[in-house]
């Protein structure tokens, strides 16, 4: 992945007086556009910051008059909540507020595995005919519009609370409260549900006199809001500042068991002890059984009976690691069975045994792998397939489902997530459209994708003092990332330790000053080291354990440190420019009867007469005829011809896929093994394939994972093979993680040559005395 140097930014002097600390902190803040005294003052002190009003929504004055004339008439409410965290927390927060304004409430959450997401006919039908007179939904409903026409139906009155994408046509509802109905940029727009009902129910507070009781709310809107990642910028980020400090002194005895359980110290909690401790443990309940007794766990004040649902929840929790774990195994079998999958812009998987549960969490896992929105569907013999879909930034998964709603019986969702039912024979179909809907996103997107680094730091650097520091910009997540930081040629030294389970790794590195410090790598899962000197991207934290406060170095990414080189910078050849033109064959024909002219040509075409790269030599004219794959082999070619013109073609070889490179790659292992004996020079597989020579040492190692053939030997400017061998499937799918990584960054590369000023290819970088170049190779780890 490709990686980007932090931006040059200007802070003013006041700003770094105000500020103070590291001078990191005030740039930052600048790159997350806080320029000014009082911007900053709002930023890192909660008690500056002045929140939007609850009015600002539409329709809660509404919403608010109908629930004060409930209560007043003593009718019955019933909330209809959801089985996320969520959904969890808005339901109990409704509750134990309305609760406590004196209504009569009950409440109802769906169970997963026989209603689903949302609010459904027979249930509502169930439901209402309990009496009740008023029903307020939360985190969910906006576009319940069949159940909603059949409670207006029946004279009861809905309030729609929800925070996820609007339909085309919104349901029957007395009131609609969501965030999507204000302006794009309006401080209370990133509101999750917990996060609306909250404003309702404040609003409520204030207007019974009561207005510091919904404070003590705060620390369910703190959960709600990390659990649904949500976008934590102004009123979001004010919420959960306020929410963590009421979390780290909760009279709530549930969650003091379950921190008890969990091993989590309240006292010193932050966003990360929600995000990976208390939220996947509510989660699970959801997930594998039924989250009503979520409300009491929030809101019983009985110790044992707190102590009971806490171990419920551990228990359903181990259970949910398990099951994640089968699933993503089975989702990297299905990948590599058949590795044209991973062909298409999005990733979508259907097994009839994946529990729906859990395949949300999976789609998350397989993001991180393959950097493309991931849809995964569990399609059961009796009825329609059902998923959960994950995206990447700069593409709006639940926008780009909505493209194939013909396909579909169901979707719906919001720009990072969406849950989706289809009949299992549409899958096919609804993979290549979703793919083609996707790929126009991220065509038209303005996110750039990559390792955004937020500065560069020896390690003598990182240090608690400098942990505690960046802490004050703090809670980090969606909107508000942690800081990326790098330390240059570094090298492992000594022995990683691994964790119990082997997934991950914790290992000591060391700068060329000589210093070293420990970084763990989480969800290590056996992947390889970088070998000899590289670059790490890491976060820092703070680790603490009994009361210890540690700094804690989380590794991140790595690429190989780049080798020095003595400058040369040669003349800037004439160059012609053919990459736009429609007919490059025409216009390639009559300089191949030019004297002094070498065509650089690479990849299964034999439409073309060319060289390989390792075949060029120096030459008056060059004409580069296939994009090259990266800039190493760019420079090198460039060194090692030196022409005075050059002739920019530019094709795409036809290699950049994983199934047809991978097949090719394997037809010609197949042909060395009839004719030289298994030994091949992996610089020319390289050039036969048009990739980086990197990318085809992972390729012949997943062949050889698969079992097609052995590799008895690796060197610098050799690999010897024998047919036949051992299957490893664990191995197999790491490199094939490795190869889709090696290939994506090829073809990224072609993307930015194709497009890139003339001028700007041909006046390389500083290059290499003869013999070519080394630059860092873009992979992140």
């Amino acid at each position: 992945m490709r990686w980007f140097d932090p931006p040059a930014v200007k802070v003013s002097a006041s700003v770094r007086s105000f500020v103070g600390g590291h001078p990191l902190i005030a740039e930052l803040l600048a790159r997350r556009g806080v320029t000014s005294v009082d911007a900053a003052r709002a930023f890192l002190d909660v008690a500056a910051y002045v929140p939007a009003p609850p009015t600002d929504f539409p329709n809660l004055e509404r919403a608010a008059e109908r629930l004060e004339l409930a209560i007043r008439r003593k009718e019955k409410i019933c909330v209809w909540g959801d089985f996320d965290v969520d959904g969890q927390t808005s339901t109990s927060l409704l509750v134990e507020s309305l609760r406590a304004l004196g209504a009569r409430v009950c409440y109802h959450i769906p169970v997963r595995a026989v209603e689903s997401h949302g609010v459904r006919l027979p249930w509502i039908k169930d439901v209402l005919a309990q009496d009740v007179q008023l029903l307020v939904t939360c985190d969910t409903g906006v576009d319940a519009h069949e159940a909603l026409n059949y409670a207006q139906s029946v004279g009861v009155p809905v309030i729609v609370t929800d925070h996820h994408e609007l339909p085309q046509e919104l349901p029957p509802a007395y009131a609609i409260i969501n965030p999507h109905l204000l302006p794009a940029h309006h401080p209370l727009a990133t509101l999750p549900g917990v996060g609306v009902v909250y404003e309702l129910m404040a609003y409520l507070f204030r207007r019974a006199g009561l207005a510091d009781e919904a404070t003590r709310f705060l620390d369910l809107v703190a959960l709600g809001i990390v659990a649904d990642v949500a976008e934590q910028v102004a009123d979001a980020r004010y919420l959960l500042q306020r929410g963590l400090e009421v979390l780290r002194h909760t009279p709530r005895v549930g969650l003091l068991e379950l921190a008890r359980i969990a091993e989590i110290d309240l006292s010193q909690l932050t966003e990360e002890n929600i995000a990976f401790g208390i939220a996947p443990r509510l989660n699970a309940l959801g997930r594998l059984s039924d989250a009503n007794s979520s409300v009491e766990f929030f809101t019983t004040a009985d110790v044992t009976r707190a102590r009971i649902l806490a171990s419920q929840l551990e228990s359903l929790n181990a259970r949910r690691r398990l099951l994640c774990d089968q699933v993503e195994q089975a989702a990297l079998e299905l990948i590599e069975k058949d590795p044209a999958l991973l062909e298409h812009a999005a990733l979508v998987l259907a097994h009839s045994d994946w529990p729906a549960g859990v395949i949300g969490i999976v789609a998350s896992r397989l993001v991180e792998r393959y950097d493309r929105p991931v849809l995964l569907l569990t399609t059961p013999p009796d009825g329609p397939a059902h998923g959960s879909a994950r995206s990447v930034e700069g593409c709006h998964i639940t926008a780009a489902i909505a493209t194939q709603r013909d396909l579909l019986v169901g979707f719906g969702g919001h720009a990072m997530a969406a849950g989706v039912a289809l009949p299992a024979e549409h899958i096919p179909a609804f993979r290549r459209g979703l793919s083609q809907a996707v790929a126009a996103q991220l065509a038209e997107s303005t996110v750039v994708r990559g390792v955004q680094l937020d500065g560069y730091l020896p390690l003598g650097d990182l240090t608690l003092s400098l942990a505690e520091d960046l802490a004050r910009l703090s809670p980090f997540g969606a909107g508000n990332p942690a800081p990326l930081l790098a330390t240059r040629d570094l090298q492992i030294v000594g022995s990683p330790r691994k964790s119990r389970d082997g997934k991950h790794l914790w290992v000591v590195v060391r700068d060329p000053s000589g210093d070293e410090r420990e970084v763990v790598w989480w969800q290590w899962n056996g992947a390889p080291l970088p070998p000899g000197r590289f670059d790490l991207a890491y976060s820092l934290g703070i680790n603490v354990w009994r009361g210890e406060r540690k700094l804690q170095i989380t590794w991140q990414a790595f690429r190989q440190a780049e080798t020095e080189s003595v400058p040369l910078r040669p003349p800037l050849p004439e160059i012609v420019d053919y990459r736009r033109e429609p007919h490059p064959r025409t216009l390639l024909r009559p300089l191949l009867v030019e004297a002094g002219v070498q065509v650089w040509r690479e990849g299964p075409s034999a439409e073309v007469d060319g060289l390989l790269r390792h075949e060029l030599t120096p030459t008056g004219t060059l004409v580069v005829w296939t994009a090259p794959p990266g800039p190493a082999e760019w420079q090198s070619v460039l060194a090692r011809c030196a022409p005075q013109r050059v002739y920019l073609f530019g094709v795409q070889p036809t290699l950049d896929r994983p199934a047809a490179f991978l097949r090719y790659l394997a037809g010609l292992i197949k042909h060395a093994l009839r004719v030289y004996e298994g030994r091949v020079d992996p610089a020319i597989l390289a050039a036969l394939t048009a990739q980086r020579e990197a990318t085809v040492r992972r390729g012949v190692e997943w062949l050889a994972a698969r079992g097609y053939v052995q590799l008895l030997d690796a060197s610098e400017h050799e690999l010897r093979l024998r047919a036949g061998g051992q299957r490893d499937e664990a191995a197999a799918a790491r490199l094939m993680e490795q190869v889709f990584y090696h290939l994506e960054e090829t073809a990224a590369y072609r993307r930015y040559f194709r497009r890139a000023g003339a001028a700007v290819l041909c006046a390389t970088p500083t290059l290499a005395a003869p013999g070519g170049v080394k630059s860092p190779p873009l992979a992140a780890g």
